[in-house]
């Protein structure tokens, strides 16, 4: 299946010295158990980029991996280590981490929203300029202000101190880019108003890509010392004058360069994000300005601008012929005047974007599905504000219509899900499209690779936010996976989160339904040490308190239905869980709600089933030896609630407490012989035929009671229980029975004396029945 190779050894041994760092190139040093590269360890440029470029992954995307205090001091000498390319981002990266790399010949370094670089991880950066060649700075604001204030003062809060401080920040005006001769593509995304750009960028003559979104440029003519240099130039979200347009238009040499980093030379960027908030009108004349004075543009974008309607074509010229990307053909009036058509063209939140001829091989915009995807690809990177926006499209695409490039678009939601893991925007639409892609009419396209990159984004965003909206989708994209198995290599985290989730005692109602519903299906189907584990997580506990809760409001819905089902089966074959589920008042919240929904069949049988299972447990059996419940026990003998379902189970709590035999019996009343007599009453009324809503993985605890004398109405009721599911599911339950040893115990009940004629009977037929499947040709195959 397409997307389902394996990882490269490389990747793989790249997670697994991270994961495991001081069993493998690292040991620990001093009091502080300090990090400390093996003196024997060499490593080269190309594997310390890539160990610093997936830590950094792995920090922002792992919940289970834990960021390393003094990692980057691993890379602090020369001598044993190499750097040449990173790329670090977010609150992870400190003044003291860029200072511990110091000594490194960086080639590239892209710092990306590194709120918590000052000043002086400013400086540092002079430690790279002999070498420095591709250099991002966007959205690092404070990077070039220095912090000031008092020191702490007792009892001061530090995170308030830190805050304040902030606010009253200085420009730090000793740095300058004097002697970064090397640097060829610089990117000052959101650069300060408070910063002269021009004085700031002077000293760098040999630049061939500038990035300056979202900078003031008071006096924009200063671009022009690059006019026979520059190959890209982007000015998004930059205020546009008839004096900068002038200027743009003498960068008549924005010719080929190649570029260290840049994938896109002799690009122009003046999109905008919002049309509302600039004065300035896109119209005819300067659009036909930019296409004719720069006549090497492989790539533009505008988008985001009001377009004048005299800029198209008449609708009745643009519906002619089918869609071309000829210039000469162009929909759009100055693009006609291109000698080949553009490589990119951005018309997102333009009306240029909904005609029909477009001179670009990929268009940004929302006329259609490809216009989208192209959309999120471009922006999702430092423009998130249009990433949701087209996120939020896909969305609309995925619901309403139908997406034809399936595997692209959920690559790229997840890669924006991972880029902005804190931005509640992208996590809301995000988590949303990301449960239409991954529904049924989508699933036979998707590798196991890429759905588990589904699951890892969604359990990041419940990690995340608590947010009403994000807790839901991604409860319910979860709903589209096969439970538990497609969920079982994140076993261990999703039950954490789907508990804390249930934790307020006042969680909204459709994401309570949909994560008791997710829990309860988690603990289904899997194995005893699963179910123990996600016991101790305080599984049992929490669903008693929403049975509870539902109690106190006198209500019985699908949320206190899913819990007792979940109870059942967590408990299954699991002592430690029953006896938590005793523990923590389970018996008398089951007579609660016995008492207060006497109707509701579906709510009995769960609660029976479980304690079913606490019956099962001989250390449990005694605390379940009381009047109060035996009463109870053999009243519902005779409900006829969910056909045979609740009659059946409340015989075999009976069946297991009759098997330890008449000196346990303490009670006057009710008489055991009176019980007894009521359990085979009960079982003769069931019709053998009925099929059934249980599911065995395994008949041990039914096994146990078959060859005994102190209770033959316990051995009728197991015999009677394997007839029914060997003749009505043979398939499925003959096999179980003939493994594990049933045929054998059913012969010991033939040769027993106590055994009643009826009981003998059944056993024979359960045993013909398995003699008949493994004689049946068609089954040979088994």
């Amino acid at each position: 299946m397409s997307g389902d190779d394996p990882d490269s050894l490389m990747s793989l041994c790249t997670v697994f010295c991270l994961k495991n760092l001081r069993r493998t190139m690292c040991y620990s040093e001093g009091e502080r158990n300090q990090l400390q590269l093996r003196p024997d360890v060499f490593l080269p440029g190309e594997i310390c980029d890539r160990l610093v470029n997936v830590y950094m992954d792995l920090v922002h995307t792992d919940s289970d991996f834990e960021q390393q205090d003094g990692f980057f001091q691993l890379f602090s000498d020369p001598r044993s280590t190499r750097l040449t390319r990173l790329q670090l981002r977010e609150d992870l990266v400190r003044d003291r981490d860029l200072e511990a790399i110091g000594k490194q010949d960086l080639m590239e370094l892209h710092l990306s929203c590194c709120s918590h670089v000052t000043a002086r991880g400013l400086r540092t950066l002079c430690s790279f300029r002999h070498s420095l060649r591709s250099l991002s700075l966007f959205g690092c604001s404070s990077i070039f202000f220095r912090k000031s204030g008092a020191p702490l003062a007792a009892g001061e809060d530090q995170d308030e101190a830190e805050e304040e401080r902030l606010q009253q920040r200085t420009v730090d005006l000793d740095f300058s880019f004097q002697g970064f001769n090397r640097l060829r593509l610089l990117n000052l995304g959101g650069l300060p108003a408070e910063l002269d750009v021009e004085t700031l960028l002077r000293p760098l003559p040999a630049l061939t890509s500038l990035d300056l979104s979202a900078v003031h440029l008071p006096r924009p003519a200063f671009l022009t010392q690059w006019k026979e240099r520059l190959a890209s130039l982007v000015l998004y979200n930059v205020e546009l004058t008839e004096e900068l347009i002038h200027t743009l238009l003498q960068m008549s040499r924005l010719r080929a360069v190649i570029c260290v980093v840049c994938s896109v030379c002799r690009h122009l960027d003046i999109s905008r994000e919002n049309q509302r908030t600039s004065k300035f009108k896109m119209t005819r004349k300067i659009l036909s300005s930019i296409v004719q004075s720069l006549v090497h543009l492989v790539s533009l974008d505008i988008s985001g601008h009001i377009m004048l309607d005299n800029c198209t074509v008449p609708a009745f010229e643009d519906a002619v012929g089918r869609p071309s990307i000829e210039p000469c053909k162009s929909s759009i009036y100055p693009f006609q005047e291109l000698k080949r058509p553009l490589q990119f063209l951005g018309l997102y939140n333009t009306t240029l974007c909904n005609v029909t001829h477009i001179p670009a091989h990929k268009v940004t915009g929302s006329k259609n599905e490809d216009q989208i995807l192209n959309a999120i690809e471009a922006y999702t990177e430092q423009r998130p504000e249009l990433a949701h926006r087209a996120i939020n499209q896909l969305f609309d695409i995925a619901r309403i219509q139908h997406c034809s490039q399936l595997l692209r678009a959920l690559q790229l939601v997840i890669t924006a899900l991972k880029t902005h893991k804190y931005d509640k925007s992208i996590q809301v639409t995000g988590s949303a499209a990301l449960f239409y892609l991954t529904n049924t009419e989508y699933r036979s396209d998707q590798s196991v690779r890429l759905r588990r990159q589904v699951i890892q984004v969604v359990l990041n965003g419940m990690e995340q936010y608590q947010e009403v909206t994000v807790q839901r989708n991604c409860c319910l994209t979860l709903c589209n996976f096969s439970i538990p198995e497609e969920l079982e290599f994140q076993y261990h985290r999703v039950n954490l989160l789907l508990l804390k989730i249930l934790e307020p005692a006042r969680q909204d109602d459709s994401i309570q339904r949909i994560a008791v519903h997710l829990c309860n299906a988690l603990v289904c189907q899997v194995d005893n040490d699963h179910k123990e584990a996600v016991g101790k997580m305080g599984f049992v506990k929490t669903m008693l308190n929403l049975i509870q809760k539902k109690l106190q409001d006198r209500m019985c819905d699908q949320v206190m239905e899913f819990s007792w089902s979940a109870l059942w089966n967590i408990t299954d074959e699991t002592p430690d869980n029953c006896q938590m589920f005793l523990e923590c008042n389970g018996m008398n919240l089951f007579l609660d709600c016995l008492k207060e929904f006497p109707d509701k069949q579906e709510l009995h049988r769960n609660m029976l089933g479980l304690l079913g299972n606490v019956a099962e447990v001989k250390a449990l059996r005694p605390q379940l030896l009381t009047k109060q419940f035996i009463t109870v026990f053999s009243e519902l003998l005779d409900s006829k609630a969910d056909g045979i379902e609740v009659s059946y189970n409340a015989c075999g709590v009976l069946s297991h407490i009759m098997f330890d035999g008449s000196d346990v019996w303490t009670m006057e009343e009710p008489k055991r012989s009176h019980v007894m007599d009521k359990m085979w009453a009960a079982i003769q009324s069931w019709d053998v035929s009925s099929r059934r809503n249980i599911n065995y993985r395994s008949f041990e605890p039914i096994l146990r009671l078959l060859p005994q004398s102190c209770a033959p109405v316990s051995q009728h009721w197991a015999t009677w229980a394997l007839y029914n599911l060997v003749s009505v599911y043979p398939s499925k339950y003959c096999p179980l029975l003939i493994k594990e040893g049933g045929v054998i115990l059913l012969q010991k009940v033939l040769e027993l004396e106590s055994s009643h004629q009826e009981t003998k009977d059944m056993a024979r037929k359960v045993m013909e029945q398995c003699e008949n499947f493994k004689e049946d040709p068609m089954d040979t195959s088994r």
